[in-house]
């Protein structure tokens, strides 16, 4: 009888420790405001922020300077993003602060004599590099909606760049990565040619004293002060295009998001010259008739459910989307419900539809796996949501040691040439094609999405062509599967892109019964090339009005809040 209740005892205690662990999965639980980002260093300082009396888009200014000292990789002054926003009263608004074409960019511009495209042109060094917005476009939403001084919320960062960011184990091996690029790109050593180690300090002079101008002047000591000069200098001396004319000529531009709904969810998204919005909302309302909650989460019906509506998302993406001040974007007609039933007509469980067989839809008409995103939600209930890049993992690598910081290479964006694909593999058309001071396509999905009238999920992703089917999953996580936001985060995670003809999963996470019924009816997939498909960060307003915060176990992102 003693042997018996003593194995009693350890069952129940096992039992306990198999509960507590289940409880580890969720993340930061906070009160009042939270900030999740790809680095602590940047999250503590947005969180610090509101700490201070500062609002949502005080703690974006901080957060995004903040990841261009800490998280170099993406964070940046040299690049651009797009940011969506709700404030308490429930007003909804989106920011393009996208880079721009240089006003001597041709159509051309990539290809030879015989109009094939020149390997790298596009995507390495100072032919890259696109006008930068970051500057303007975190600058122009707090002078819109900010409380607190810029000194206060610039000084923290000026403090972090002089002292030093801590080098972690992922920034060490994407600094060695890069090591040849860096050399082939830049004409002398400079910071990031220096080998790097895990718990090494990096400290920015030169970014600092770049942002105490910036902090002294405002955003025109980017666009039309010394910092612009040295900048298009820089530019010019490595073989660029880009003026000082381009950058005082910069502009940000607020648009009008796209909004759906989902369920009874309302789903607001970024708009053109961003396809996130468009393409997340084809893929879910195509998907919305179907009982994804009962097949299961990642089950053979469910991926193949989501696929098939990706495939043809960005099937149109590639056709009819791109900048909205050049062409006509057929937003309305795209988004119908109408049209999206007619899309999925021919999907049948019973084999794989082949993307050979499929092109744009029929409409009438009257972008980085290396990106960065942040989310927030303040003490007074405004919710921004932000994805800002470099494009490709340090841009262009090309570095200007003067100013301190990276520049993008996001004229690889435009279709170099219709047809042909990008960096992503993704294939553009001429919606897409390059001109002066157009801003390029994107994949950027900073998200927000209601429930029942009240803010209830902030959520975005770095990871190029696959940021819009990682924001995707994440909201189904949690809606249709009961995720927390932690679990939804971490989730396993695939892709389709209409081309390649491929299922992208990450490696050794998807069950092989599973893989096998989906290869038996037809379907290609590939877990060698898709170890990570993007880095969630995000934040869900829990029943009881607390925060809880997704931080990607992919990367070293954080939550901060309190």
């Amino acid at each position: 009888m003693k042997k018996y209740i003593l194995c009693l005892l350890i069952s129940i205690v096992l039992c306990a420790c198999k509960k507590q662990e289940k409880k580890i999965t969720t993340s930061l639980i906070t009160e009042k405001a939270m900030v999740v980002s790809a680095r602590e260093e940047a999250s503590k300082i947005g969180s610090d922020i509101m700490k201070q009396g500062g609002n949502a888009f005080d703690a974006m200014l901080a957060t995004d300077l903040a990841l261009a000292v800490a998280y170099p990789y993406a964070g940046n002054l040299g690049g651009g993003g797009f940011m969506v926003y709700r404030l308490e009263n429930g007003e909804i608004g989106s920011l393009d602060y996208r880079e721009k074409a240089p006003l001597a960019a041709t159509k051309d511009m990539y290809l030879d004599s015989l109009g094939n495209v020149i390997p790298n042109l596009s995507t390495r060094g100072a032919m890259a590099v696109g006008v930068p917005g970051t500057v303007a476009g975190t600058f122009a939403a707090h002078k819109r909606f900010g409380k607190l001084p810029i000194t206060t919320i610039m000084k923290p960062v000026i403090a972090l760049a002089k002292q030093g960011v801590v080098v972690t184990k992922n920034q060490e091996l994407r600094i060695a990565e890069k090591q040849e690029d860096f050399k082939k790109t830049n004409k002398s050593d400079f910071l990031f040619t220096k080998e790097w180690k895990e718990k090494d300090s990096i400290k920015y002079p030169n970014l600092a004293n770049t942002l105490t101008r910036i902090m002294k002047n405002g955003p025109e000591e980017f666009y039309k002060g010394e910092t612009a000069k040295i900048l298009a200098k820089h530019i010019q001396d490595n073989g660029g295009i880009l003026t000082e004319e381009d950058l005082a000529n910069y502009q940000p531009k607020w648009r009008k998001p796209v909004t759906f709904s989902y369920d009874d969810l309302n789903i607001i998204s970024m708009s053109p010259p961003s396809s996130g919005g468009i393409c997340l909302a084809q893929i879910m309302k195509m998907i919305e008739p179907y009982d994804l909650d009962k097949l299961g989460h990642n089950s053979d019906k469910a991926i193949q459910i989501i696929t098939e509506a990706e495939r043809r998302a960005y099937a149109d993406r590639s056709f009819y989307l791109g900048d909205p001040d050049f062409v006509n974007v057929p937003q309305k007609q795209l988004i119908s419900t109408t049209y999206l039933q007619e899309r999925m007509q021919d999907f049948s469980f019973e084999k794989a539809t082949k993307s050979a067989d499929v092109s744009h839809g029929k409409v009438e008409i009257m972008e980085s796996n290396e990106t960065t995103h942040y989310s927030i939600v303040d003490p007074f209930g405004n919710a921004v949501s932000v994805t800002t890049t470099l494009n490709s993992g340090y841009g262009s690598k090309l570095y200007c040691s003067e100013l301190g910081f990276f520049l993008n290479n996001e004229m690889d964006d435009f279709s170099s040439k219709p047809g042909i694909p990008n960096v992503y593999g993704l294939v553009g058309a001429e919606a897409n094609s390059i001109l002066p001071e157009k801003r390029m396509l994107s994949s950027m999905t900073p998200t927000i999405v209601e429930k029942n009238g009240k803010l209830y999920m902030v959520v975005g992703t770095p990871g190029g062509s696959t940021i819009i089917t990682s924001v995707m999953q994440t909201i189904l996580n949690v809606h249709e599967y009961k995720m927390n936001m932690q679990e939804a985060v971490d989730a396993p995670r695939f892709h389709h892109q209409w081309l390649p003809d491929v299922i992208m999963m990450e490696p050794n996470s998807f069950n092989k019964t599973t893989i096998q019924n989906l290869e038996s009816k037809g379907y290609t997939i590939n877990e060698k090339d898709a170890p990570v498909i993007g880095k969630v960060d995000a934040i869900l307003v829990l029943d009881n009005g607390k925060l809880e915060g997704g931080a990607d176990k992919r990367g070293d992102d954080a939550a901060s809040g309190f």
